[in-house]
């Protein structure tokens, strides 16, 4: 295992794992430990606000690792992102007991509003924590699977699984709408009180819960960087470029569109886990198809197919957006959104990281080339003459 690690990481990956690792640590403890008012101490807006892009930047990954790789642009990752939001938020309303409004020991508040007689048959076990993050993965993962298993075994590919992937989260907007459906309706879950008997509203909770979704992108990154970088990234990049080639060759591309497809579902069910409870709420509108279209766009502009381009990109395009909503431009967002993505399609059409790699790479090789030359002629040795 140490062997794949360091086989799968270069300098760019190691310093990006730094960072986040960095940024894991020292943000936390300037919460906690500085005064309030100091120059270096980060607020717990702050703290939940940056856990929050983290939560994106998984997201991200999860997307690039479909997209960049192996060619399957879904427009419909947002709901996998609120699957796992969801199961996450259910654990969250199970541990609210009877310090709800109606203090109902067993039913959640919405239910009692809206007569249910008994809790619903799929919300037993959420009251343990091991429960809810087995099914924060199996939740997606599931759909993701049969899902896939059905369009990739039909060979539908480019825009036309687009459609399908967009239609499936629209779908699930719908359903998870309905107050009959047991998830809250329009309202979703909130209220949440506690998590692992920690207070959840709790500076060092949302600190706590900062750092572990810096772990969540680290082992999330480190998962991807395995994949892309071992036997079977090659073929799904051969896949991504030629698929029916590929397949003519004897690789079962179903079977590895399938299972990548599926390990990108759960990494989104990850993300939308580590998301609730910070944010504090879960809704329907997370399944709307325009959040799966906005996180395509994070993608396309840190860069596809480069991974610590799609984390960088989710926490540039939601920096904006945190920004430009929040004064007078706040009812242009989505155009200057939209504006932004159309300019990086034509500028930068490989993303910030993949422009700047476009850049560097020839710059280093030209460097080496001249550190070899000059080291050749200090030790004496000449190109031979080729007229000669």
């Amino acid at each position: 295992m140490p062997h794949v690690l360091t086989r799968s990481l270069d300098r760019s990956a190691t310093v990006f794992l730094m960072a986040v690792v960095a940024c894991g640590v020292l943000i936390p403890l300037s919460n906690l430990l500085l005064p309030a008012g100091s120059l270096f101490q980060v607020p717990t807006y702050l703290v939940s606000l940056f856990g929050k892009y983290v939560c994106y930047a998984i997201l991200a990954l999860a997307i690039d690792l479909i997209w960049g790789y192996c060619g399957i642009l879904s427009l419909g990752h947002g709901a996998f992102f609120a699957l796992g939001g969801y199961a996450m938020g259910m654990y969250l309303m199970r541990q609210i007991g009877s310090r709800g409004v109606y203090g109902n020991p067993l039913l959640p508040d919405f239910m009692v509003f809206l007569n249910y007689p008994k809790l619903p048959w799929y919300w037993h076990g959420f009251d343990m924590f091991w429960f809810a993050c087995l099914m924060v993965l199996v939740v997606p993962g599931l759909l993701a699977f049969c899902f896939g298993w059905l369009a990739f075994r039909s060979r539908v590919t480019g825009v036309y699984l687009s459609i399908i992937t967009q239609a499936m989260t629209y779908a699930l907007l719908l359903a998870f709408f309905r107050n009959d459906f047991g998830f809250g309706g329009n309202n979703g879950l909130t209220d949440f009180k506690d998590i692992l008997g920690f207070n959840v509203q709790a500076d060092g909770t949302r600190a706590a819960l900062f750092a572990l979704s810096c772990l969540g992108l680290i082992v999330g990154f480190l998962i991807c960087r395995a994949v892309v970088t071992s036997k079977l990234g090659k073929v799904l990049i051969a896949v991504r470029d030629a698929e029916s080639r590929t397949r003519f060759l004897g690789y079962r591309v179903e079977s590895y569109k399938l299972f990548v497809f599926t390990l990108s579902a759960c990494m989104a069910g990850v993300a939308g886990a580590l998301y609730v409870p910070q944010v504090g709420i879960i809704n329907p509108s997370e399944f709307a198809p325009g959040n799966s279209i906005e996180a395509v766009i994070w993608v396309a502009v840190g860069g596809r197919g480069t991974l610590i381009g799609a984390a960088l990109g989710a926490v540039v395009v939601n920096y904006a957006k945190t920004y430009f909503t929040s004064g007078a431009l706040a009812p242009y967002w989505l155009f200057m959104l939209g504006a932004m993505f159309i300019l990086v399609t034509l500028l930068l059409p490989k993303g910030i990281i993949g422009t700047f790699n476009s850049w560097w790479e020839p710059w280093k090789a030209r460097r080496l080339a001249a550190n070899a030359a000059s080291a050749a002629r200090e030790d004496g040795v000449s190109e031979p003459n080729m007229a000669e």
